[in-house]
């Protein structure tokens, strides 16, 4: 799942990551006072925003409660073509959704506008209230080598994960920190169905929104009309098996990104084949070691950012030429400011959600030789993000909040589930939308073989936006197929063109 904020760099116009507050106040309890939204593109899409009010804790629907930012585009067909709400998710855990309410106009056809959009941001997220923070400089320049070569740096990265675990129990309201599971969204799906008062309700998912929307339909599948699910969370390694299995995915998808740079040496100037490039890649990282870009930007700052090349073939030009412009001309500056918009620096709440989510929803091992001897592991096949990773995660295993057990994932009762994932994903490796395919006899999964772009979903690829937009439109889905694979396949976009950019 989205370990950083990806979107931040993609050049497109994904503006449904953003998290700023609604200007509407909180209704009572139970339901929603639409008003104006204070987000200009919100304003411009035509949304209303505004607070549910949800109980903290479901099993004490009467103690202490929280209130969810919502937003909502309403529909502009015809009442009489009126399909019903459809409520959206991304991913993280710990991005905000309040945007995806104005992912409608980019189905094709007009499909999305008989549908009306509902987008939120999850308990502890955003602009939702109580916000999660533990230490907001926590993604901060001069931190340690993610590879523990010595038992210094090891020491040392125990240190800060120990204490951020720590500074995440002083800083929150336990209570809110005891019920930040999925189970606990997925209720807060149900309320929020409940306030817009529809009997069932549609549902876009990608990435972590996937696996709430897995949750949802296997413990509510008479509730769900429609549901399209993009880049499917493995149900059975939530979550530390599946982020050991996504770190090999992370490096041979930088590879495949700086092989393409390769291809285009005439534009970057990096060298004319992969072994060539791969080499000055890591020459930056020695060299950032011992002289930090900008005096900020070292080795760990240089592997997040370019993370993002594994994330989406979209992010490949605008880091090509970030890359470039380091090794050829010493541009530290915009290295620097790269990081920033990437890293999470001086605002935590994603990152500290997401360790909410993740330390409560399963439990993690919480003998750390363990992390150590799996990492070490996996070192060989991914050794750019294999450490990376660990550390991202390791809070995991020093959390003071209890987890839980996950739900077992499937419906034979859910009628209809669409299914989409490119076969290089790394960030949810293919496996589990083929796993997410048998869990849910009723659903039917489109493939991109060779595509290596993770949630990837209403981007310009008309073989799968039609597909989704025939679904969302009448149900259609394409038939399903026999045995453990893909229903149908649709060809991956082109690989961008650094001279069209």
């Amino acid at each position: 799942m989205k370990r950083l904020i990806v979107t931040a760099v993609t050049g497109v116009a994904m503006a449904f990551t953003a998290v700023n507050a609604p200007a509407a106040t909180a209704a009572p309890p139970g339901a929603i006072t639409w008003g104006p939204c204070d987000v200009p593109w919100l304003v411009a899409a035509g949304a209303q925003c505004g607070m549910l009010d949800v109980p903290m804790d479901y099993r004490r629907p009467d103690g202490k409660r929280i209130q969810l930012a919502v937003s909502r585009v309403r529909h502009t067909s015809p009442d009489s073509a009126f399909q019903g709400v459809i409520t959206t998710l991304p991913g993280g855990p710990g991005q905000s959704g309040l945007g995806m309410s104005a992912l409608g106009p980019l189905l094709p056809g007009h499909a999305g506008d008989t549908y009306d959009w509902i987008g939120f941001a999850p308990r502890g997220v955003g602009t939702s209230k109580p916000a999660l923070t533990c230490d907001p400089g926590y993604m901060d320049y001069d931190r340690p080598s993610y590879v523990p070569s010595t038992p210094q740096l090891e020491q040392a990265w125990l240190g800060r994960v120990r204490g951020y675990a720590a500074a995440c129990a002083a800083r929150n309201d336990p209570d809110l920190l005891a019920n930040m599971k999925t189970t606990d969204t997925v209720a807060d799906l149900e309320s929020l169905r409940v306030a817009l008062g529809v009997s069932t309700m549609s549902f876009y998912g990608y990435s972590y929104g996937t696996y709430v929307g897995q949750v949802y339909a296997t413990l509510h599948p008479e509730r769900v009309r429609r549901m399209v699910l993009d880049s499917n969370v493995a149900a059975r390694d939530v979550y530390y098996r599946l982020n050991l299995d996504e770190s090999p995915g992370f490096d041979r998808n930088l590879n495949l990104f700086l092989g393409w740079v390769a291809s285009h040496d005439d534009v970057y100037h990096l060298g004319r084949t992969l072994a060539a490039v791969q080499a000055v890649f890591d020459a930056q990282l020695a060299k950032l070691a011992r002289h930090p870009a900008a005096g900020m930007v070292g080795p760990d700052e240089w592997l997040d950012i370019f993370q993002q090349a594994s994330y989406g073939q979209p992010n490949w030009t605008l880091l090509g030429s970030v890359f470039a412009g380091w090794v050829n001309a010493g541009d530290g500056e915009t290295l620097k400011a790269l990081f920033e918009e990437v890293g999470g620096r001086g605002d935590d709440n994603a990152y500290a959600a997401y360790l909410a989510v993740e330390c409560t929803d399963t439990q993690s091992p919480v003998n750390w030789n363990k992390w150590r001897a799996d990492t070490w592991q996996a070192f060989p096949k991914a050794p750019y993000f294999a450490w990376q990773n660990t550390w991202y995660n390791a809070p995991c295993a020093f959390w003071g909040t209890g987890a839980g057990k996950p739900v077992d994932v499937g419906s034979r009762g859910l009628g209809s589930l669409l299914l989409i994932d490119e076969t290089l994903d790394a960030a949810t490796p293919y496996e589990g939308s083929l796993e997410t395919r048998g869990r849910f006899p009723n659903s039917a999964l489109i493939a991109v073989p060779g595509g290596t772009s993770h949630a990837n979903t209403l981007r310009g690829n008309a073989c799968v936006d039609d597909k989704i937009a025939k679904y969302l439109t009448d149900g259609t889905l394409p038939a399903r197929q026999p045995g453990k694979r893909s229903d149908v396949d649709c060809a991956p976009l082109p690989l961008p063109d650094p001279g069209a950019s």
